[in-house]
């Protein structure tokens, strides 16, 4: 069963650079594990793959190929994805929708749950090329 959540532009954005940059053939996706715990509430994983995992549901968002392992989509039902990129922090934010009101639970930007980017993440596939000494 897929979640029900929402993708902001900005997460989007983010989503399609890691897949654009990563070196691997058109149709890759998007793979997004997202597990409960550290000190930010939800703690991320995520790659540019060419095709789903075992286990793994795949959809779309604007044509954004997206695969959601089990445990990430438990997690991600009722919740907005936001990409925050601040002098401060970067990462996704995890907005659970309140539930009686339907409002996002964080109130301010301060308190948003942002899970650590990874930069690892990015480019994988990709050699990296080694750096000219002058």
């Amino acid at each position: 069963m897929l979640p029900n959540f929402t993708v902001t532009p900005a997460a989007e954005k983010f989503m399609r650079r890691i897949v654009r940059f990563s070196g691997l053939p058109s149709g890759a996706g998007f793979r997004l594990l997202v597990n409960s715990g550290g000190c930010s509430g939800y703690e991320t994983e995520f790659s540019a793959v060419a095709e789903a995992q075992p286990g793994d549901e795949a959809m779309e968002v604007n044509g954004l190929r997206l695969f959601l392992p089990a445990e990430s989509r438990v997690l991600l039902d009722r919740v907005t994805i936001d990409f925050v990129d601040t002098p401060d922090r970067s990462g996704f934010a995890f907005m659970k929708a309140d539930q009686g009101s339907g409002v996002a639970a964080s109130a301010g930007a301060s308190e948003l749950t942002v899970a650590r980017v990874d930069v690892g993440a990015i480019g994988r596939g990709r050699p990296l090329l080694p750096r000219q000494v002058s």
